[in-house]
């Protein structure tokens, strides 16, 4: 007994080495797995940056009633997809239809009436032209007349001195025949002169009173020459105040011709009104038809059959699922390393799935400046708060080919900044 005692009381000892080697290689095994494993999550964490504070953002187009009117039909309802210029609802369009036609039927009477002031301007110009182009021949004329009748008052002046003349001329001669008679009646009693040279003398006596006679009457003759001759010529210029007056009043044509062109050029700007209405109405009457303005889901119908609607009040929101992106608010001691270009993995809450996409931009204020009421820092009371910027992430091409991603959802991106 005494030789196996010392082999008995060595075999515990050495089961108790055995156990804490194997316990300490244990815990030196998880304090490696636990270096390791942070070592691996330190690489992770610090090559990315995460945020939970973000979600789907997409474009919301409001389609608004764009006249006053009563709802026909309804034809989409909510979450129902549609393309764009898909009729949505109709508004009760006779009141249009009538606009339409009434401006219609005022265009074609401004035509009508602008084509019936435009189509005498042409002859009433050509007339001007022609009777302005008359009425100064005839001034021509009339003054060659004029020249005519004073020529001739001209010429019977002449005559008339020229036969006042030979009156002068054949008293002179009378008076010399009558004074040579009166010398020789003594004579002749006496016999002192012959019978034959006293009747000579009677003789040339008589033709010298006959001359003046006749003298005297082309004196006459050339006076009433001369009151015919200015009676012509008063009456020339008679006739060349009413000839001057034709020119005046015909030079008074082109202001004729200009006014009736002004009221040409104001019925061809009318015709330009009532095309504009008629535009307009024409216009109010596609708008009675609502439609989509692009392709997406129905959403926020608040229009019913028979509901009377006014001008701008919201029918019906369009979202087309084509054009959505990811807005998340990081914070701003984040954006150290953030660049626009970076990979993004955006997990989505909804589905648990991962999405490719990358950062498209940050933004250039941070999300408190764009509320409401910004918070005001001046009052003394300032405590510090990191803010968060928002960064627009947008996925990349064919991620969602099923358009399954809905704005609003909450998504957690992961920015790898290394």
């Amino acid at each position: 007994m005494s030789v196996t005692e010392p082999a008995i009381s060595e075999a515990p000892q050495s089961g108790m080495k055995i156990s804490t080697i194997v316990k300490w290689v244990v815990i030196l095994a998880v304090l490696a797995t636990a270096a390791y494993e942070g070592t691996q999550y330190l690489s992770y964490a610090g090559a990315r940056e995460t945020t939970d504070d973000a979600q789907i953002d997409g474009h919301i187009y409001p389609v608004s009633s764009m006249v006053d009117g009563r709802v026909v039909d309804v034809l989409v309802d909510n979450n129902q997809y549609v393309k764009a210029g898909t009729v949505l609802a109709h508004i009760d369009s006779r009141f249009y239809e009538a606009a339409v036609e009434k401006a219609k039927g005022d265009l074609a009477e401004a035509i009508a009436m602008e084509k019936e002031r435009r189509v005498g301007i042409p002859i009433a110009s050509i007339d001007t032209t022609t009777q302005v182009s008359g009425a100064e021949a005839g001034v021509t004329e009339q003054n060659a007349r004029i020249a005519t009748a004073q020529a001739e008052i001209s010429a019977a002046n002449q005559k008339l001195i020229t036969a006042q003349a030979r009156v002068r001329e054949a008293q002179a001669n009378a008076a010399k025949a009558d004074a040579d008679l009166a010398r020789m009646k003594p004579l002749v009693a006496k016999e002192e002169i012959s019978k034959l040279q006293f009747d000579a003398l009677v003789a040339a006596a008589a033709t010298a009173a006959a001359s003046v006679d006749s003298a005297t009457g082309l004196v006459k003759e050339a006076q009433e020459g001369v009151k015919v001759a200015q009676a012509r010529l008063e009456q020339e210029r008679a006739h060349m105040t009413e000839v001057r007056t034709r020119l005046d009043a015909t030079k008074s044509g082109p202001q004729v011709v200009a006014a009736r062109l002004a009221m040409a050029e104001s019925s061809a700007a009318l015709v330009q009104v009532k095309q504009a209405v008629l535009k307009q109405a024409e216009i109010d009457l596609d708008y009675a038809t609502v439609k989509a303005p692009i392709s997406g889901l129905v959403s926020q119908r608040s229009m019913e059959p028979g509901q009377s609607v006014s001008h701008g009040q919201p029918l019906v929101a369009i979202i087309p699922l084509e054009d959505v992106w990811v807005t998340a608010n990081f914070k701003e001691s984040q954006l150290l390393k953030m660049r626009a270009g970076q990979t993004v993995e955006v997990e989505v809450d909804a589905f648990g799935k991962t999405f490719k996409g990358h950062v498209d931009s940050i933004a250039a204020a941070t999300g408190a400046r764009f509320s409401l009421l910004p918070p005001e820092n001046a009052t003394g009371n300032f405590v510090k708060v990191v803010q968060r910027i928002p960064v627009k992430i947008v996925f990349e091409k064919d991620q969602d080919p099923e358009h399954s991603l809905r704005p609003g959802m909450s998504v957690t991106p992961s920015v790898l900044i290394k």
